[in-house]
């Protein structure tokens, strides 16, 4: 289980303090998020509130407009709803982007404390290849969410802040949840093992693992690994939620053992792209 709950209003914290050291031109500068420049970004923070309240607390879902029947039909549609929000989030100012932000923020980490951990979630972690998740890892999915998206900003903006153990790992190690399914199809002898490594102050260390039953991610290995991908902290977070491409990616990554086998672990999404 990786727990996330009580980082949430720390995260808010941050973000507001952020927020409100903006000025008028930083509100309208690029992100990584490419079509989207900061103001952009923090209306879809907003409107991740906005829902997760409206469903938690008062049982309020929005039907889909269209008939979903694959990984890809879910993809688009959540595409549109998002452009369609940020467009109409364009008449919100700055200042009243901020103070939504953080009414919203204090009772969607409300919310998610009073969650039942190991209770099915209401919605699957898609893309670790999840039909049904638990609440504690569809939690820690919605905190990956909040980060990568305000590292979005302070990236545009050249704030540092969040880049730091205690907020960066409970990200990697669950974004690295979803190496299982995008190794599903590589087959390898069991008990073969491939090593991550995430450098940010320490390496942070992680081995797929090759069992009867398919892959797992684990802290540890019984066996050396057959090959090593090590990756610094901003190209992982970067890489796994597509703002920069797997070949962008390799050409900073340091690939040791088997590469093609390693390589794999730079397909990873961690995003619904």
């Amino acid at each position: 289980m990786i727990h996330t709950i009580h980082l949430f209003a720390e995260l808010d914290e941050h973000l507001i303090a952020l927020l409100r050291s903006l000025t008028p031109e930083d509100w309208e500068k690029p992100t990584v998020a490419r079509l989207w420049r900061v103001r952009d970004v923090a209306a879809h923070l907003l409107d991740g509130n906005i829902r997760v309240i409206s469903m938690y607390r008062d049982g309020h879902f929005t039907a889909p407009d269209r008939e979903i029947n694959s990984y890809d039909d879910l993809v688009a549609y959540l595409n549109q709803l998002n452009a369609d929000w940020v467009k109409a989030s364009k008449r919100i100012s700055p200042t009243l982007l901020t103070e939504f932000l953080e009414s919203t923020g204090k009772q969607y980490s409300q919310i998610m404390q009073q969650q039942d951990l190991q209770a099915d979630a209401i919605f699957s972690v898609s893309w670790a290849g999840e039909t049904v998740s638990k609440n504690w890892f569809h939690i820690a999915r919605e905190y990956t969410e909040k980060w990568h998206h305000q590292q979005q900003i302070r990236d545009a903006v050249n704030r540092p802040g969040i880049m730091t153990p205690r907020l960066f790992r409970p990200l990697i190690e669950t974004f690295l949840r979803g190496l299982p399914h995008t190794y599903r199809h590589t087959q390898a002898p069991e008990g073969t093992a491939v090593r991550i490594g995430i450098a940010l102050e320490e390496v942070f260390e992680w081995f797929l693992v090759k069992t009867e039953n398919g892959w797992i991610i684990d802290e540890t290995s019984e066996t050396a690994p057959e090959a090593s991908v090590q990756l610094d902290a901003d190209t992982a977070w970067k890489l796994f939620t597509k703002a920069i491409k797997p070949d962008e990616a390799l050409a900073k990554a340091h690939l040791t053992g088997n590469k093609e086998l390693a390589g794999i672990t730079l397909s990873l999404i961690a995003v619904m792209a």
